[in-house]
């Protein structure tokens, strides 16, 4: 459905800025493909080459077989995108605004009212408010709705949660589920793992550059890792300590604890908090765990600036 090969953009300026660096990616019909990476990756550059809004510099990319430079026409025909940041007409209202994405696409709310019906419920009771006037989950709500009202083969959804409450992320994925039943293509974005779980399969992105690409749980499964949880009050104190310590491979910050990579040789994790305390970290505690999806991010990002730094 989605086939990208090559594909780099650059940002011109005093200093070029590499956008994408020779991205390859191939995303098949009817999955819920997720593209995984912190802000300034390429998440949004690459959403634009593919819903025809921006021209790449190398490299070609097509969607449903159609060539995103010289089938534009075709390709936004079918494709609904829902940018990652709010650009429905503020001062229309709910209705209004679907409405006239409707009639752009020669269309009518009936006629599909039946594939944007549970999200549109939760935001019907407030048709006739002002967009500008919602909140953000209901916004996302309304946008993906205009999105879908043409009922598009492939649908763009560029960071639909970012700014959003926590129960209305829950309730957009579980959309998202809904949607794919209903055989349509999606490729979201995100900067959350703990979404990455609930893709078919996912690309993790850094700088321009695609990591890897696997279903979700492969990816993790993958990496049989020594991988420790620490705690400790002094958390930061924590974080220097283990930066000198012989045999880590790779320390961060995960939530109010640290990730800690040691090396299959060393002593264990008993060994390591004994050293810990013994340093002045009389309450800290360190626990053995199972990599997650941001586990193996940060170790491949960790790994790969090594390298660059060679």
């Amino acid at each position: 459905m989605i086939t990208v090969s090559k594909v780099s953009k650059y940002y011109g300026g005093k200093e070029t800025v590499t956008a994408l660096d020779g991205i390859d990616l191939s995303i098949e019909e009817g999955e819920l493909f997720g593209l995984i990476g912190p802000d300034g990756a390429g998440k949004t550059t690459l959403f634009r080459i593919l819903t025809t809004l921006m021209v790449p510099d190398k490299g070609y990319a097509t969607v449903m077989g159609y060539d995103v430079v010289k089938d534009y026409n075709q390709i936004r025909q079918h494709v609904g995108y829902m940018p990652g940041r709010f650009s429905l007409y503020q001062d229309l209202s709910v209705i209004e605004n679907l409405e006239f994405y409707a009639t752009l696409f020669n269309t009518t709310i009936e006629k599909n009212y039946h594939l944007i019906k549970p999200i549109y419920e939760q935001i019907e009771p407030f048709k006739d408010r002002r967009a500008g006037a919602l909140s953000g989950g209901m916004k996302q709500k309304l946008a993906l709705s205009c999105a879908l009202i043409h009922k598009p083969k492939v649908l763009f959804l560029d960071e639909p949660t970012t700014g959003v409450d926590v129960v209305s992320r829950k309730e957009f994925w579980q959309m998202l589920s809904g949607l794919k039943d209903e055989g349509i293509t999606i490729l979201v974005s995100t900067p959350y793992m703990d979404e990455a779980s609930m893709c078919d399969r996912i690309a993790l992105i850094n700088e321009g550059k695609i990591l890897q690409v696997a279903p979700p749980h492969s990816i993790a499964a993958s990496y049989q890792l020594n991988l420790w949880e620490v705690r400790a009050e002094k958390i930061y104190t924590a974080l220097q300590l283990l930066e000198g310590y012989d045999g880590v491979k790779g320390v961060y910050p995960f939530g109010d604890c640290l990730h800690v990579e040691l090396e299959a040789t060393k002593k264990d994790g008993s060994y390591l908090e004994m050293w810990l305390q013994r340093s002045g970290l009389a309450d800290a505690r360190v626990k053995a765990i199972g990599a997650g999806i941001e586990d193996v991010f940060l170790i491949q990002l960790h790994s790969t600036q090594k390298i660059q730094s060679v």
